[in-house]
């Protein structure tokens, strides 16, 4: 009923939607996000994003060989790592030790290979993503299992990149406090926020990337991914320092789960970081369907000789 007295906008942007047809789009993204269970889509999301968390730091790491000395990439990769809460955070970095230690040796067409087979086995999280977007969507999977896979281990890939480049990001940071140490705990705030801008503008990338080729459907124009994506990173950067504290002030997970709380306190971000991906597709979703333009890409049409 919802859909038939819905009335579009023809507007090229969703930043030109007007504010009321906003408010019926807000209305609709709060109704879908029971009716496709994005809760549930996000635990599967999450789980397959822990299994990845292994072979994404190796294809990171061996990338990061590419270009330099993967033993350094840990100590590197530490201004990223303490965005996530600090239980979390300690469990990647021991498997980033694990990873970079096993990836010392490694070096010509055996650091090719390697790099491959670890993209590879990262992409049990893009495609599980992939899957739930279709749903997010409304889209049906047709595409064959070459096509899927190949979608799959390019956003896998891209992701790495953008890790990659975010680990060069932070190095600069780092070489920014230790020579700006004795400036003021002004300089050394300007620096941390400096810090949670590159991962909001990470992360972005990454979610932008995934809402474009993740789905099987018409691939939209950039500015119809832009809304969603800028509100799952807000939401993100939200959310993970509200899993910090509440983990750090009121959550007793070494105590109820013994050894294992690090994982529990991980899959909860992973969990909430899922959430957060899904709902802003869903937003974008649902800000296409409110307008009568076209917002995919227009295909390109044959010239007869």
């Amino acid at each position: 009923m919802t859909d038939r007295i819905m009335q579009q906008v023809h507007v090229d942007a969703p930043w030109k939607i007007p504010l009321r047809a906003w408010w019926e789009i807000l209305k609709r993204v709060y109704s879908a996000m029971s009716a496709n269970h994005l809760g549930l889509l996000s635990a599967g999301v999450a789980y397959y994003a822990f299994l990845s968390i292994a072979p994404l730091l190796a294809a990171v790491v061996l990338t990061y060989g590419l270009i330099g000395d993967p033993a350094l990439v840990q100590r590197h990769m530490a201004a990223i790592i303490t965005v996530v809460p600090s239980d979390a955070a300690s469990l990647i970095n021991d498997q980033l030790l694990g990873v970079v230690s096993a990836a010392k040796g490694t070096t010509g067409l055996g650091l090719v290979v390697a790099l491959g087979l670890a993209v590879y086995g990262a992409t049990r999280a893009a495609s599980a993503i992939m899957e739930a977007l279709n749903i997010v969507y409304a889209s049906k999977e047709a595409r064959g299992i070459v096509a899927f896979y190949r979608v799959s281990m390019g956003i896998t890939f891209s992701a790495v990149l953008v890790v990659v480049s975010g680990v060069v990001t932070a190095t600069v940071i780092g070489l920014l406090q230790k020579l700006l140490a004795g400036w003021g705990a002004g300089v050394l705030f300007g620096i941390k926020a400096a810090t949670w801008i590159c991962a909001g503008l990470l992360a972005s990338t990454i979610f932008g990337l995934i809402y474009r080729f993740g789905p099987h459907r018409r691939r939209p124009q950039w500015q119809w991914l832009t809304v969603g994506s800028v509100t799952a990173t807000l939401f993100w950067l939200v959310a993970t320092l509200a899993v910090s504290f509440y983990v750090s002030r009121f959550g007793n997970y070494n105590e109820t789960y013994g050894s294992l709380g690090a994982v529990v306190v991980l899959q909860l971000w992973l969990y909430v970081s899922a959430y957060v991906v899904l709902l802003g597709a869903q937003i974008n979703a649902e800000a296409e369907r409110q307008t009568s333009a076209e917002t995919g890409v227009a295909e390109a049409v044959p010239t007869r000789a």
